[in-house]
């Protein structure tokens, strides 16, 4: 996995490009020669693109000017082809931060969506680390590669992603006690903590990411009564931009407000007794009412139409096929010293 070829030199044919025109409007594309990129102030080729160094600024047959720069892994995970919601930016820098998930690591992660979170990780972790993905469904499985071969180049050697559910796979893919990090992005983290707490290190971080007060509440209790983790601290974060131009400074109307929560733990010594924190009481038993409360469909879990996630799929699959085509003409052409 070599990222450096892919953030510097001039444009290639199968590089993703970042279009900006005066309106401040952006679009992605995968540049291709003889394609033309058309909108409604004008057509822009390709071919006027590659060759061009990163941060150039072209110009369409009507004259519009358009910034080109290459994404951002920020950019890129905001338009890439999707088969279930991405965690945002805003959440996957906290994940990485409270879950302290640093080079080297052996990280475990269910479920895998479009791949945004994984490309994350994969980038702390290096390429002395480990991801190890689990998701229910192939397809998702199957966009959530394809996105990782884009933006990469090439199928990170150090990345599986297994179909299935995770308390069911886990145990097969990885030794007792030999993880250090695990990052449950799932409907139902609770049902996983029996294999999660027999993968994690003593110390390792177990971050759970859940979108409803409900899920927070029994994920927390969940692990509570466990006695395998240290008390579990949970947060949201938000963010609010700022129009800043001369003296005109003021909080944006917009804002990134609630997408989900965090909640993280820590995996106790075995037989270790975690001492008991003073805390108000509260009800720990759920009735089969409230599980109900806790399903896709009572939670409003949007569901992609197969017509739409078919599309999608198809997208991904042909900018990962550009992607490697790409990178295995660069390796074959002569060098110059």
């Amino acid at each position: 996995m070599n990222e450096t070829r892919r953030s510097s030199g001039p444009f290639r044919a199968g590089d993703r490009v970042q279009l900006t025109g005066p309106k401040n409007r952006m679009n992605t594309i995968t540049l291709v020669p003889g394609k033309l990129f058309h909108s409604h102030r004008g057509v822009l080729e390709h071919d006027a693109i590659i060759g061009l160094p990163d941060g150039s600024v072209v110009t369409n047959n009507a004259g519009v000017e358009h910034l080109a720069l290459r994404p951002l892994l920020t950019d890129f995970v905001m338009s890439m082809p999707r088969g279930a919601a991405i965690v945002y930016p805003k959440d996957a820098a906290q994940i990485l931060a409270l879950a302290d998930i640093f080079p080297g690591a052996t990280v475990v992660e269910a479920g895998v969506g479009s791949g945004a979170l994984s490309l994350w990780i994969l980038r702390a972790i290096g390429p002395e680390g480990r991801l190890h993905s689990f998701e229910r469904r192939e397809e998702f499985a199957e966009v959530a590669r394809d996105n990782a071969a884009t933006f990469l180049g090439s199928d990170p050697e150090n990345w599986t992603v297994t179909v299935g559910d995770l308390q069911e796979a886990l145990p097969a893919a990885v030794e007792p006690g030999s993880v250090d990090r695990v990052v449950l992005d799932m409907l139902a983290p609770w049902e996983t903590l029996d294999a999660v707490t027999t993968a994690l290190k003593p110390g390792g971080v177990v971050i759970c990411y859940v979108a409803t007060v409900t899920q927070l509440s029994r994920v927390a209790e969940a692990i509570r009564a466990t006695g395998n983790f240290t008390h579990p601290q949970s947060s949201e974060t938000m963010v609010r931009g700022w129009h800043v131009e001369g003296l005109a400074v003021r909080p944006d109307h917009r804002m990134i407000a609630h997408t989900g929560f965090l909640l993280t733990a820590r995996r106790l010594a075995p037989d270790t007794v975690l001492p008991e924190l003073k805390r108000r009481p509260s009800k720990s038993d759920y009735s089969d009412a409230d599980v109900e409360a806790w399903t896709p469909g009572a939670l409003g879990e949007r569901q992609s139409s197969p017509k739409s996630l078919r599309k999608r799929v198809r997208e991904a699959a042909t900018s990962a096929e550009l992607a490697k085509a790409r990178d295995e003409a660069d390796e074959d052409a002569p060098t110059v010293d």
